[in-house]
This record gives structure tokens, sequence and C-alpha cells, in this order.
């Protein structure tokens, strides 16, 4: 492989672990404006000198905070892509517009309209979103702000009862919609709120005046899974039992950051509860791949540093915890290793330093066909030693790569511009949630400096005709 080559397959690599890992907030070791600042720099890079691969970028397991910005960047330089290229595009975006939260599409059209990007291509992007849109009359209430920003922004023509709820509402003195009118009733009725969506509810009770406990106890009924998943510290200290939910339901991340919310003393005290919950949620996400990956051992990173930051609280822990999960469905036998926690894995807490070469040791003498590491990549007790212990393993113990290493770290180093790596030429790759596992594993092929940047394009042109055609990769 040529140098040009290899450099090229590592931009995007570097790129893909970024897109993946960082959301632009406070991580452990750097502030939320560092971030910003190298997510700013990798998007200008990637996409000016690699636009056909950013833009392939959508069809991957990136998180919704990077596709946004990859949507709104590719539509406001779309002036610089042929005919061909901003058909392409304009698919990838579409599929990803379909795929994402509405809340997170809203902000993209926001963004969008503080740059002025207001071409034809674009109103006709956000007309076709809006078109299969299931309810607007939903929209109106929930996401009012960036519904009517969107329609003034691309010149749409709303219905007419939608339209007058958000740029008149006060004129009208009833709605044919009933949640329209439920929303009308609700600013002059208190007890009409109760019948709306919680995050509509939520700003009308503070405008009622109605304290927090009575609130969630009577939207109880309304709230969603996910919402109600969300809301079970905080109901449980104003003791709000209505909220509590005795199964929680949610994404395997979800469950185990809900999990690690939770006192050690609950966590011990609901142990079946959740056990069952986080294992059913793995068994979910493994699927048909269940049981065939072999002799599985897992180094999973439980030191001080895996509780992040104020604004994502535990969050790398419980990647590594789904992890722990997921990979025991996923293996035929499977060992999970903690650097500090023995024992029940629900009960873990971040605590100490990294020791992750003494754990890799420990790994690797069990001879798995796959070791899977989950951690931030700070090898710190003593510094370098993970580094060494595989260096010498691939070199001397196993040349001929019987045992699979890959690392996986839910942290993005904003001074590198990448995830922190643990040695040369085992594969280190972004990871956010633990449910993107088994394809992150896949791609992590490309890291090792090993694969043609021929392969890496041949690999993303499947995931994207895998993605436009519907499937699940």
């Amino acid at each position: 492989m040529s140098l040009r080559d290899l450099v090229a397959c590592e931009d995007v690599v570097m790129f893909v672990n970024a897109a993946i890992a960082s959301t632009g907030q406070r991580e452990f070791h750097s502030d939320a404006a560092t971030q910003r600042l190298s997510l700013d720099f990798l998007h200008e890079y990637v996409r000016t000198n690699y636009r056909p691969v950013y833009a392939a970028c959508l069809a991957l397991d990136i998180n919704d905070h990077n596709a946004g910005r990859i949507v709104a960047h590719l539509l406001r330089t779309s002036q610089v892509a042929g005919p061909a290229e901003r058909a392409t595009e304009g698919r990838l975006i579409a599929a990803r517009l379909r795929r994402m939260p509405p809340q997170r599409v809203y902000r993209v059209f926001a963004q969008l309209r503080t740059w002025k990007v207001n071409n034809r291509r674009t109103r006709a992007i956000v007309r076709d979103w809006l078109a299969g849109r299931n309810d607007l009359t939903f929209d109106a209430v929930k996401y009012r702000r960036g519904l009517a920003g969107a329609a003034r922004h691309a010149h749409l023509a709303l219905p007419t009862e939608v339209g007058a709820a958000l740029f008149d509402w006060r004129r009208r003195k009833r709605y044919d919609a009933p949640l329209l009118e439920t929303w009308r009733r609700a600013h002059y009725d208190r007890s009409a709120l109760y019948d709306l969506p919680y995050t509509v509810a939520e700003g009308l009770a503070a405008r009622h005046g109605i304290d927090r406990k009575t609130f969630l106890d009577r939207i109880a009924p309304r709230l969603t899974a996910r919402e109600r998943l969300r809301l079970q510290e905080s109901a449980a200290r104003l003791g709000v039992t209505a909220v509590r939910d005795e199964v929680p339901h949610g994404s395997l991340t979800r469950l185990a950051s809900y999990a690690l919310a939770l006192p050690r003393r609950d966590r011990a005290a609901r142990r079946e509860e959740l056990t069952a919950a986080l294992r059913d949620a793995a068994r979910r996400v493994a699927g048909r791949r269940a049981g065939t990956w072999g002799r599985v051992v897992a180094v999973l990173d439980d030191s001080y540093s895996s509780a992040g930051s104020g604004t994502k609280r535990r969050r790398p822990l419980a990647v590594a915890l789904a992890a722990h999960y997921l990979l025991d469905e996923l293996a035929a036998s499977f060992t999970g290793l903690w650097l500090a926690h023995r024992g029940d894995p629900l009960l873990v807490h971040p605590f100490g330093a990294t020791p992750l070469g003494e754990r890799i040791l420990d790994a690797l003498e069990l001879r798995p066909d796959r070791l899977v590491v989950v951690s931030d990549g700070w090898d710190n007790a003593p510094v370098g030693l993970a580094g060494e212990v595989l260096r010498v393993w691939r070199t001397r113990i196993d040349p001929d790569r019987r045992t699979d290493v890959v690392h996986l770290n839910p942290v993005y180093e904003a001074h590198r511009f990448d995830v922190r790596p643990l040695a040369g030429g085992v594969a280190s790759v972004g990871i956010r949630d633990a449910e993107d596992l088994p394809a992150l594993v896949e791609l992590a092929r490309f890291g090792t400096g090993t694969a043609a940047f021929d392969e890496l394009l041949g690999y993303l042109d499947e995931r994207v005709s895998t993605f436009l055609s519907g499937e699940a990769p």
C-alpha cells in the first residue's frame, strides 16, 4: 500500500472514530470547547479532502450529533459537488434524516437557517422530510419553534390548523384537531395539560405553578418508556411511585446508565430484575449472532475516569457494563475482567487507577479467540504496560494472530483528533453505544494500518448500498 493510501485510510478511520465517540460535550480529560474545536477541524478537513467518504459516513454507526453536522455541511457546500455526487448525497441525507430523532433534525434545519443556506436542494429536503412526518399537529405542539422555523425558511405552506397553532394560536377559539385543542385549553385549564406529551406539559405545568411532585404523579400514565426510564431517579427522590417501572425497558446502553445511576444498595436489592432486563436487551441486540464469536475475553475499564464528566455522567462505565452483557451473548464462552471490581458486574463503580496491562496479561493467559478491551486508553499503572504487553504478544507469542485483539474507546481525545490507542498494530475504534459493538469490531480491521484504502472504500460502498436499501447492516 502506498504512503498516500495509508494516510487516507488513517484520516478516514480517525474521523469515523471521532464521529462515533464525540458529541462535543465535556469529557473527563477535556472541556466542551476543546471538543467542539477539534470536531470542527476534523469535519472541515475530511469534507474538503474526502467529500464522497464524508457523505458515506452517514451510512455508518456515527452518533446523531455528527450526522447532523455532516448533513448541514454537505448542504452548505453543495455547489462544489457534481450532479451525480449531489444525487448520492441527497439520498444519503434523506435516509439519515428519516432515522434521526425529530429534535435533532429540527436542530439541523435551524443551523442551515443560521448559515442562510436556502437553495432549492435544501428546501426540497426540508419539504420532503416534513411530508414524511406522521402527524404535523404533534410536531406543532412538541417541536413548535423547530417546525415554525423550518416552514418559514423553506417557504412551506402548512395545513391551516397547524399554521394557525404555530403563528397565531390565540386567535382561534377552537381547533378541530384534538391534540391542538387540548394544547390550547391547557394554557387556561391546568387539568388539560395532563393529556399532553410530557415534554410539552412540563413547560405548561411550570407556567401554572404546579409543584414537581404533583405533576409527575399525574403525568405518569402519559410517559413514554424512555421518559419513564430517565425520570426514575428524580421520581424516587420526590417519592413519586407512579413513575417507577418495575421492569425497566429501553436500549441496552440506556439501561446500563439507569442501573449505574442507582445507589449500589438499590442495585443489589433489585439485582434479579435489573440483570434480567440487561440480558434481555443484550439478547435482542445479539440476534442471530448470539454464540457465534467463540471464546471471548473482555477487559473492562472501571477506573475513576470511567465516571465521565458532569454532562456525560458514568457514560464510559455504562458502555463497558452494556458491552459485558452483550459480549456474553455473542460469545460461545465469555469471561469479563474488570480492572478493580470483582463479583457481580451490576455493582461496578468508578474507582482507582487504570492498570490495563495487568488485566490484559490475565486475559491473554486464557488464550481467547477474541480479546475486547473497553477503555478510555489512559493506561497509567504503570504507564505504557498495556502497549508493551500487546507488542510482545503480537511479535513473540502470537505472530500468526490466532487471537483477535480490538480496543473500543468511548472517549474522544480532542488533542489527538482521535480516540487514545493502546498499542501499534491493535485497532482502536470509538464507541458511543454498546449496541454498535458488532459493527465496530468489523470496522476495526481498517484501524491497524494493514487494510488498503480501496478495501475501506469498498466497505463504505457496501454499507451505503445496505443503508439506502433500508436493510439492517
